[in-house]
């Protein structure tokens, strides 16, 4: 476990990192002893100086394939800040961000707050008003995405951005692991996957989400939007890139980068 002064370093390598679009070495590496305790702290120390209004969470590497990709073996969470929702009416910039990749998921609107240490799949149904389809703006402030779990945990879960689309679909009326998703970059399929892919079923993501949390004094409540884990592998992002996400049952969603910096 690091001390306070070590935590506050990490903090602000990362912060500094972000802003000046300079990844840096692993937390792993500098601090071999980190553990997720450190990484949960880390990324709060930064979220709470970015002083913005938070609209929901993330789950990360919630699925097999992410996990591989990433060389971990369970799942992670990050925040989602009014200042990360994008529209997608507007192009992003790619200079903005260090590494930036997209990843597509089933979003839950919760319309009721959810339990905390007991939440079940059952609980998130009855809180859930809508599903919609999203895109997630994932970054890493860790150079060449060489990340262990407690780097990507202390980096907002790799977070960055995220987008819905404009459909609002009940949870009753789709079966939850059997919505299709497919991913466009340029008009030109590059990834496809199934609801199924997060843990056999988002809703087990989202659960586990609503407990995980609760360890941290933190509840989630109606209104806040849950991106649960991606439906397919994270593909890389550059300027003149359009993203359209499409989902069975959910429409589509989409995302365009630009060449500019702000």
């Amino acid at each position: 476990m690091l001390s306070a002064d070590q935590r506050l370093d990490a903090a602000d390598r990362l912060r500094a990192a972000e802003r000046d679009r300079a990844p840096i070495p692993p937390l792993t590496a500098v601090w071999p002893e980190i553990d997720v305790v450190d990484a949960y702290e880390i990324q709060l120390l930064n979220i709470r100086r970015r002083g913005r209004p938070v609209l929901g969470h993330k789950v990360g590497l919630s699925s097999p394939v992410m996990q591989q990709m990433m060389g971990v073996d369970e799942p992670d969470y990050g925040h989602l800040l009014d200042d990360m929702a994008l529209d997608s009416r507007h192009s992003v910039p790619a200079r903005k961000y260090c590494q930036p990749r997209v990843e597509v998921e089933v979003g839950f609107v919760l319309g009721a707050d959810l339990p905390g240490a007991g939440c079940t799949e059952d609980d998130v149904l009855a809180a859930t008003a809508a599903l919609a389809p999203a895109i997630e703006l994932i970054d890493s402030r860790i150079a060449d995405w060489k990340i262990g779990l407690a780097d990507t945990i202390a980096d907002n879960a790799s977070s960055a951005g995220f987008v819905l689309g404009p459909a609002r679909v009940p949870p009753g009326a789709l079966d939850l692991r059997k919505i299709e998703a497919s991913l466009r970059r340029n008009g030109e399929v590059v990834a496809e996957g199934r609801s199924d892919a997060v843990l056999g079923n988002p809703v087990i993501a989202v659960a586990w989400l609503a407990r995980k949390v609760a360890d941290f004094g933190v509840r989630l409540r109606a209104g806040n939007i849950v991106l649960p884990g991606s439906c397919t592998k994270a593909i890389d992002a550059r300027a003149g890139d359009r993203f359209q996400a499409d989902f069975t049952g959910l429409g589509m969603v989409s995302l365009n980068f630009n060449g500019g910096a702000q």
